[in-house]
């Protein structure tokens, strides 16, 4: 039997049925925005939870242009939903927008691509230039936005563009208009860590309020994105849009997926011994009271499974985009806020109050809008909540294996940015010189000041050495802690190597701070037994000091002694 291909990035509905991808089915989400339908609804949910995908198919489904595209949803669930949900297919005109695009550096170049966004959506339309219905100013206008396709043209234009292609399409057709828009608050986000911010909700603001407040030609909107931005940023005025985020109770299960399709899907490929590393890695995610894994990244393991049934898990997810939000959290943490992100990562859990409206520029000052942010965008998940006085409290940890990654390599990229700006040359003499008493009091230094990932996890202060070490002047520092062939932790080798001083060091973690002695002894044994500085001195090494350091959380210990010791 072949297999369908796993849809991997396809985010256009016809193209998912018509090319036979495996698609686990959602159209039963036309059935609950039916009934519960408001003028303007937003879903927020995080990155890659097929946000996309579901506003394909509410196009193909409502749009009156796509007729002939109807049978699209033969054998799906909303055909069996009834006479009442199905008589509404294809019925009403259809302006359906990205805005995941406008995430340019400055201003300029943000509006450049919510501009041309705009245009091939009057362009799909163009249509209307031939329509009886329309009258001659109309298509004038239409033709001028035309023809500024590629070109750089006035913000102001556009901010009255979504009510007006409204507002044609209802004369044509008859019929007022969906407006769907995807990733609505993609222009605002980078805004605000562009520094444009001001700039962009001045001109969405506009737009909205143009588009889907004073739109007499508006049936209903549908909105999605990974945050509920503020109203007093872009929903000035609004009446009572329905907000749906992941605290929501309705629409839990038509977002990522179920552990119900999650299983379907591994048993149709085979693959049903993985399910618990998926489960470990991917699962987790808790929208309203449905459990539910990633679908990027469940979909992506799935894919490398079908190449090669022993491949490891990745950090899919992470890897589809910045993690701005997790450095920004790491760079303006105080010492309690390091407690708690150290408390996170060795799986501990933290509480916090929820603000379900994010307002970007109050992002930074205060960490509570910081916690908020990574709880709406899918880096925390809710455990329980409770309710004090008007406020609402939610304990939350770390979601899964994936997310922990994000985490760990943020906290490692934010630590050598830190060592790159700090004077180290106290700590490099008195490793050079053997101070081994002056070495370790600067270590334990910088051990304060960074975040541990585990106080058992080697690999934490091996990143951490190799990290402080790396700009030691005229030496290369070798780590052999990726390769795993049995050398020491870290080679220090000057490269003028003849008749010089090379440094070999071997890294242990104590149980307990009363086992650092004893595993600094054991590191020091080992360089010896296993002979690791055989390799430098027949590379030309005049003398070898050999490191033994062991650490337990914050704290270390500094054993050393040179080669003929």
């Amino acid at each position: 039997m072949d297999l369908k291909r796993l849809p991997i990035g396809i985010e256009n509905f016809e193209e998912m049925i018509n090319r036979g991808y495996y698609y686990a089915d959602k159209t039963l989400f036309i059935k609950e925005l039916h009934d519960k339908l408001c003028k303007v609804n937003l879903f927020t949910r995080p990155k890659r939870f097929g946000k996309s995908l579901a506003l394909s198919m509410l196009q193909y489904f409502y749009d009156i242009a796509l007729k002939d595209k109807a049978n699209l949803f033969d054998g799906l669930n909303i055909m069996s939903a009834g006479e009442k949900y199905t008589s509404e297919m294809n019925k009403y005109p259809v302006i359906k927008l990205s805005l995941k695009s406008a995430d340019g550096q400055s201003f300029k170049s943000a509006f450049f691509a919510l501009k041309e966004c705009i245009t091939m959506e009057f362009n799909r339309h163009k249509y209307l230039l031939y329509s009886a219905k329309i009258n001659g100013a109309e298509k004038n206008k239409i033709q001028d936005i035309l023809n500024l396709y590629g070109k750089h043209a006035d913000p102001d234009i556009f901010t009255n563009s979504l009510k007006f292609l409204s507002s044609c399409l209802e004369a044509h057709y008859g019929q007022k208009v969906i407006i769907l828009i995807d990733e609505y608050d993609v222009p605002l986000e980078k805004s605000y860590f562009n520094k444009y911010y001001e700039d962009m909700v001045g001109f969405i603001r506009a737009f909205f309020d143009n588009g889907l407040k004073t739109n007499d030609s508006l049936h209903f909107a549908v909105l999605t994105g990974c945050l509920r931005v503020g109203r007093e940023s872009i929903f000035t005025g609004f009446n009572n849009p329905k907000i749906v985020t992941i605290l929501s109770s309705g629409y839990g299960e038509y977002f990522g997926l179920t552990e119900k399709e999650v299983g379907a899907a591994f048993k149709y490929y085979g693959k049903e011994n993985k399910l618990k590393t998926a489960h470990d890695w991917y699962n987790g995610y808790i929208f309203g009271q449905t459990n539910l894994y990633n679908p990027w990244s469940i979909i992506s393991y799935l894919s490398d499974l079908n190449e090669n049934i022993d491949c490891y898990p990745r950090a899919y997810w992470a890897n589809t985009g910045s993690n701005d939000i997790i450095h920004e959290l790491i760079k303006s943490a105080d010492k309690n806020t390091k407690d708690e992100i150290e408390s996170l990562i060795t799986g501990g859990c933290i509480e916090k109050k929820i603000n379900e409206e994010v307002v970007y520029e109050e992002i930074g000052s205060n960490i509570n809008n910081l916690w908020n942010f990574l709880f709406f965008t899918g880096y925390l998940k809710k455990i329980s909540e409770r309710q004090d006085n008007r406020d609402i409290y939610l304990k939350m940890d770390i979601p899964n294996q994936e997310v922990l990654s994000v985490y760990e390599n943020k906290i490692l990229e934010w630590f050598d940015e830190k060592t790159k700006v700090k004077d180290l040359k106290l700590l490099y003499e008195a490793i050079r010189s053997a101070d081994y008493a002056a070495a370790e009091n600067i270590l334990c230094e910088l051990l304060m000041e960074t975040i541990s990932f585990n106080d058992n996890y080697e690999n934490f202060y091996h990143g951490f050495m190799t990290g402080v070490l790396s700009r030691m002047d005229g030496c290369l520092v070798k780590s052999n802690r990726e390769s795993g062939n049995g050398r020491g932790d870290i080679f220090i080798m000057p490269i003028a190597y003849r008749n010089t001083t090379a440094i070999v060091m071997e890294l242990k973690v104590a149980d307990k701070i009363g086992d650092l002695e004893k595993k600094c002894g054991e590191a020091l044994e080992q360089i010896s037994k296993k002979g690791y500085v055989r390799e430098l001195k027949d590379m030309g090494y005049g003398s070898i000091i050999k490191y033994g350091i062991a650490f337990f959380k914050k704290e270390c210990m500094v054993f050393g002694c040179d080669s003929d010791k």
